[in-house]
């Protein structure tokens, strides 16, 4: 190994600390904030952010003056949690929870405007399912989705759905605009659980609670998923499902 220094390329480093400094916070940043937190001239800063919102890692805010994490951000964190350690941690706990609850369970991450699956636990004799891993579903559709996304700042969620053109959609139900996936979002925080029933597939209903890190950032969720044909125990799935979650936010820390 070399001895030598690593040398410091000033663009590079500046933006890996933009970056750094945007994933820590609670929401989107001003560029004047991240000039002064960062002391980088702001006429630089401004630059950076241009050029990370031209590869997708930043999404400016125009009614706050802000900028956010863009949807390439959320595919390197995916990236990351599809490798390791949620995925490693999530196997042993998802085989508990199908065997206690006796349903299909999953552990999904964000990925852009998508939920990918990341481990996958089939219960006996039910239905086949299409949250395969490495699957990938819209996530204003899926629980797993709405889970994480109720955990986002509002800023962040208006970032990922700028227009009509992202809600996609598979059935024919769940929200086609911001506005209405606000609203659900907000009765899912209430909850503090998220629901779908039939927007991914017909005659299929899914529970989903966030894994947070730390910072209070949704890593992950945990989820069951269950036929309308079966006599399954809602409230038991949803404390089960719960009880998992907890624990694989606790194992991660």
């Amino acid at each position: 190994m070399s001895d030598t220094p690593a040398r410091i390329v000033p663009a590079a480093d500046q933006t890996l600390r933009i970056l750094t400094l945007m994933s820590r916070a609670r929401g989107p940043l001003a560029a004047s904030v991240i000039a002064k937190t960062l002391t980088i001239p702001r006429s630089t800063v401004y630059q950076l952010l241009d050029t990370l919102q031209l590869n997708g890692f930043v999404v400016h805010v125009p009614e706050s003056r802000t900028w956010g994490l863009g949807t390439a951000a959320f595919e390197l964190a995916g990236g990351f949690a599809r490798q390791e350690p949620l995925a490693r941690l999530g196997r042993p706990l998802l085989a508990t929870l199908t065997d206690r609850i006796g349903e299909s369970t999953h552990v999904a991450v964000m990925s852009g405007r998508d939920v990918v699956y990341i481990v996958e636990e089939r219960a006996a004799r039910r239905p086949a399912l299409v949250t395969d891993v490495g699957v990938r579903l819209p996530a204003h559709l899926t629980a797993t989705g709405r889970a994480m996304l109720a955990a986002l700042p509002a800023e962040q969620v208006r970032a990922l759905y700028p227009d009509a053109s992202a809600f996609a959609d598979r059935t024919g139900r769940g929200p086609r605009s911001l506005s209405e996936l606000r609203a659900l979002l907000r009765e899912t925080r209430a909850a503090g659980i998220a629901t779908e029933d039939g927007e991914v597939t017909s005659g299929m209903r899914s529970v989903a609670v966030a894994v947070r890190d730390h910072t209070g950032w949704p890593v992950a969720a945990v989820a069951a998923t269950w036929s309308d044909h079966t006599s399954a125990d809602d409230v038991a799935i949803i404390a089960a499902v719960t009880d998992a979650a907890a624990t694989l936010a606790t194992r991660l820390r």
